[in-house]
Parts: structure tokens; C-alpha cells; sequence
């Protein structure tokens, strides 16, 4: 009864929102925007590895540079990847938030009408027998 109780006087109307689930993923949008400035710095990481790869090497150098562009490209896009996965946690939180909230007014609304503890009379039926299906 103690939670009842805390849960009505942190929100006095049933249209109000607690602070809490509307609480921001702060640090998710960060860690997302960290994994794409990540892979923006390894792509800029990789135009600069080619080019000092082709002004102290030449074109023997290209192999080597092949290689090493497509793990830096791969790793990059595992890293944008990342952010973008970080950011569909955000929806689906918000998601799963908005959820429990409407979840919430609708079981306040049943309570406040009687409990939606409404019966419904069911007359039994009894199974036919082979001798009346005939």
C-alpha cells in the first residue's frame, strides 16, 4: 500500500508524466556520437595513411594500402554501426517507457471504474453423447 500511496502523491493528476520516465539516455547519445566521431577520425586516419603511403613509397605501396584501407574501412563501419545500434536502444527505451506509461493510466482507469472485475455468466453444455448425433 506504501508504493500506491507514493505513486499518487508523485502525480496528482492521472494526465501528469513522472520525471522519471521521461528521464533522457544522456549517456547512450553520448557513447553514440563517440562511436561516430570514432569512425570519422579513423576514415580521416585512412586518407592520411594513403597519402603518406604514396609520397614516401609510390605506387609500391598500394598492396600494403589496399590492405590496410579495408580494415580501417570495416572497423569504421563496425564503429558507425555501433552508434547507430546505441541509438535503436534509445528508441526501443522510449519505446518500452511509453509502454509501461499508457500501461499504467489504463490499469488507473479500470481501477477507478469498479475494477473491471466484471463477470460473465457461462451456461454449461454438456458434450452430445454418439447416440444423439444418430
Amino acid at each position: 500500500m506504501a508504493t500506491e500511496s507514493s505513486t499518487v502523491d508523485k502525480r496528482k493528476n492521472l494526465e501528469e508524466v513522472r520525471d522519471e520516465d521521461l528521464e533522457p539516455y544522456v549517456t547512450l547519445r553520448y557513447i553514440a556520437r563517440l562511436f561516430k566521431v570514432l569512425a570519422i577520425l579513423m576514415v580521416v586516419m585512412l586518407i592520411g595513411e594513403v597519402i603518406t603511403g604514396f609520397v614516401t613509397e609510390g605506387s609500391a605501396a598500394l598492396m600494403t594500402l589496399i590492405g590496410e584501407a579495408t580494415k580501417l574501412l570495416v572497423v569504421a563501419g563496425l564503429m558507425w554501426g555501433g552508434g547507430d545500434i546505441t541509438l535503436l536502444l534509445v528508441d526501443a527505451g522510449h519505446d518500452l517507457r511509453v509502454a509501461r506509461i499508457l500501461l499504467g493510466r489504463i490499469n488507473a482507469s479500470l481501477q477507478q471504474n469498479g475494477g473491471g472485475e466484471k463477470t460473465i455468466a457461462v451456461k454449461p453444455t454438456t458434450a452430445p453423447t454418439p447416440q444423439s448425433r444418430g
